[in-house]
């Protein structure tokens, strides 16, 4: 019940960032965002939770924009192709595929793990009093 409180907690954290990102970003975003940003929060910090020590945070970064642009890629499926939902299409830029993902969202997704690992990091330490971590970069 404990794990369950925590990751409902850390899905709605991640996924109310995730949403309000896309707003700042595209000037709108789509209820679902909310759910899939979330899932992509909790994909990050099971790095944190299992590897942080092992792994160089820049290791951790590509593998977490990996695992975001694969929810996001699954995500398209589902809500764009299969629900017709068109909630975005990457098709217009260059190297996407099936307008679900592009590299150049790959790139931002990037970028934003940063945050999201530090954040998932902080949650935890605050709110669950988890233990606190040592990133090295490199």
């Amino acid at each position: 019940m404990k794990k369950l409180f925590k990751y409902t907690i850390l899905l709605i954290y991640g996924g109310v960032i995730y949403y309000f990102i896309e707003l700042i970003y595209r000037g709108y975003s789509h209820y679902t965002m909310i759910l899939v940003g979330g899932f992509c929060f909790i994909c990050i910090g099971l790095l944190n939770e299992f590897y942080a020590y092992k792994m160089p945070l820049i290791k951790q970064m590509i593998i977490s924009s990996v695992i975001v642009t694969a929810i996001e890629f699954i995500a398209g499926i589902i809500l764009n192709i299969w629900l017709k939902l068109d909630i975005w299409n990457y098709g217009n830029l260059k190297f996407n595929l099936l307008g679900q993902i592009s590299l150049r969202t790959s790139v931002i997704w990037f970028l934003l793990t940063l945050p999201a690992i530090y954040l998932d990091y902080y949650l935890r330490y605050w709110i669950f009093k988890e233990e606190k971590l040592h990133y090295k970069f490199m």
